[in-house]
């Protein structure tokens, strides 16, 4: 019993840091574009491929647990995380820092699936308890990556290659975890695709993936230097985690759909005064409705499709291909829209997300 009490500590202690690694991976992106841009002479939209080319190895690895979850563990997860991110020092051109990112994504998006399930059931009537820890860390990385970034004098070889240690000192820590903490079993149960919530989810977080990915960009091209963006953007991760922070008390009290179509609302506010008030200010603050987007998204579109095995990779996916495709898109579009066209796209998208929700995901509104 103290062996598999010890054996749980760890898997925990591996996968909060893990987390926090996660968190500073898809997060140093963004301050780090404009110099991606300079080192390789690319355009902006080019540099979007970059954060795609992370969330489309997030999508391969949501898919591999999909399809052969029973096969992968922590390490499994940590191993491309470490590989990525040494990649991405090597700085041996635009291709090969593309391919790190991918294969970063790939790590980050196995992590997700794997550690889960495993805390909920290492830690039975704690599990619930735990799993919240264990996604609130991810803020802690994202806060402290764009400050380390700048600290190090924006260098990506020591940003990213702090990054790269960190996986690799996990994946050795990784070798105590024990059979354990092996993830539940797979159980066919009721599975009712939903395509109208799903389409939802492509939008909303494109979204999130857009702000942390090229906000920082858009601040910069408002008139912010690049290490006031920097800063900016670890603010909007402390938003994220206090809002994170707050649906812990609230999640029992008011639906989980009622939340993320109000958050939708408030993103479209913030978004429209980024653009004619201050750009920083409400950015920081639209970090907030980000930290809201997915949790409450995610529990209404589970209960409404069903308890089979399938339901949360299907959602993740969807999640997936909004992440994949909205930073490229919008990388493409922001040089034609002017200084401010980032936040005007992001609250136009964002409103017409909310009513689409509220027309299409009445049902939601009650659970």
């Amino acid at each position: 019993m103290q062996d598999s009490s010890r054996a749980n500590l760890t898997l925990l202690a591996v996968g909060v840091v893990s987390f926090v690694m996660m968190g500073a991976g898809a997060s140093v992106y963004g301050p780090a574009l404009p110099e991606f841009q300079r080192s390789f002479g690319l355009t902006e939209a080019a540099a979007g491929f970059l954060i795609s080319a992370h969330w489309v190895g997030c999508g391969l690895g949501v898919a591999a647990m999909y399809w052969k979850g029973e096969a992968f563990g922590p390490r499994h997860a940590l191993a491309p995380m470490a590989i990525g991110a040494g990649l991405v020092v090597l700085g041996y051109g635009f291709a090969v820092t593309l391919l790190g990112a991918l294969i970063f994504g790939a790590g980050y998006g196995l992590a997700t699936a794997v550690f889960n399930p495993r805390i909920m059931r290492a830690f039975g009537p704690r599990g619930g308890a735990m799993l919240s820890l264990l996604n609130a860390t991810f803020a802690f990385g994202a806060i402290a990556i764009p400050l380390v970034y700048v600290w190090l004098g924006r260098s990506i070889p020591l940003t990213f290659g702090l990054v790269a240690l960190i996986a690799v000192a996990c994946w050795l820590t990784a070798g105590l975890v024990t059979r354990e903490a092996a993830p539940v079993a797979r159980a066919a149960g009721r599975f009712n695709p939903r395509l109208g919530l799903m389409t939802l989810a492509v939008f909303s977080i494109g979204m999130e993936a857009s702000l942390i990915g090229l906000g920082p960009t858009a601040l910069i091209a408002s008139g912010i230097d690049e290490d006031h963006a920097a800063q900016l953007l670890s603010l909007f991760f402390v938003a994220f985690l206090c809002a994170r922070i707050m649906l812990v008390f609230i999640a029992d009290r008011i639906p989980s759909f009622t939340i993320y179509l109000v958050a939708l609302l408030l993103s479209a506010v913030f978004a429209v005064c980024a653009a004619v008030i201050d750009a920083g200010l409400f950015f920081v603050l639209m970090g907030a409705c980000v930290g809201l987007f997915f949790p409450g998204f995610y529990v209404a579109a589970a209960r409404a499709m069903g308890d089979d095995p399938r339901v949360s990779p299907t959602i993740i996916a969807a999640g997936l291909v909004g992440g994949i495709f909205a930073p490229l898109i919008l990388a493409g579009l922001m040089p034609a829209f002017g200084q401010t066209g980032f936040f005007w796209i992001v609250a136009t998208v964002t409103l017409i997300t909310a009513i689409a929700g509220y027309t299409l995901g009445r049902p939601a509104l009650r659970q």
